[in-house]
């Protein structure tokens, strides 16, 4: 069971927003609606700005705006984004019925591990790829190492996600989808790609794989 983060386990969506606009605001490029600041979530940062920003080549304007989106994300992550409802009984509930867990995200591996701690996760899941030690989604390059790390097939596994770039990647990794309708992208544009199912909680995905969700204690 491979999760993708932002917008699927945690709701985190509004500071990627936020610290976009920010970034651009400061390096004096043009505004972006929030929509399409959305329809990049998923990417690693630097795909993400030069597909919003395909003009800009400026290596020294490109690094200010990661540094800038950095700095600010990290200011508003000093409490960590929240996990939505539902999905710590959700995960408890398939490594209980004796699922494998891992992560596949756009983020860096410092940011993954920086949020992985500030929920006390560090050696939750079994294994995490993360965009800067990897290919950058839709590239299928972290399925691929997650499948080898956990030696199973693609029909062994499924990828759930809440962006178009977690069901491309799953697609061309031979990979079963779940799209999950609260994140960065509608149900409408997921539906395009063909997931398996789409859900409006985790809760609905423990129904349909026969899971029942476990009981977690407040703060664990």
């Amino acid at each position: 069971m491979i999760f993708d983060w932002d917008g699927t386990l945690v709701d985190s969506i509004g500071r990627i927003v936020e610290s976009m606009r920010v970034a651009a605001g400061a390096c004096d490029l043009a505004p972006l609606g929030d929509e399409t600041i959305k329809g990049i979530i998923g990417l690693g940062l630097p795909e993400a700005i030069r597909t919003l920003y395909p003009d800009l080549h400026d290596v020294r304007l490109l690094d200010r705006f990661r540094r800038l989106y950095s700095e600010h994300y990290l200011t508003l992550e000093r409490e960590p984004s929240p996990l939505y409802a539902g999905v710590a009984e959700a995960l408890e509930g398939f490594r209980a019925a004796g699922y494998r867990l891992a992560v596949a995200t756009g983020k860096t591996r410092q940011g993954l591990d920086r949020v992985l701690a500030g929920h006390g996760w560090q050696e939750y899941f079994d294994v995490s790829r993360c965009a800067d030690e990897t290919a950058s989604k839709p590239d299928p390059r972290m399925l691929h190492e997650i499948l080898a790390h956990c030696r199973v097939s693609p029909r062994q596994a499924l990828m759930v996600g809440d962006s178009s770039f977690d069901l491309q990647m799953a697609r061309h990794a031979g990979m079963g989808s779940v799209a999950v309708s609260y994140g960065a992208q509608s149900p409408e544009a997921l539906r395009l790609h063909e997931p398996r199912l789409i859900i409006d909680d985790l809760g609905e995905l423990c129904a349909w794989l026969g899971v029942r969700p476990a009981q977690v204690v407040a703060g664990g």
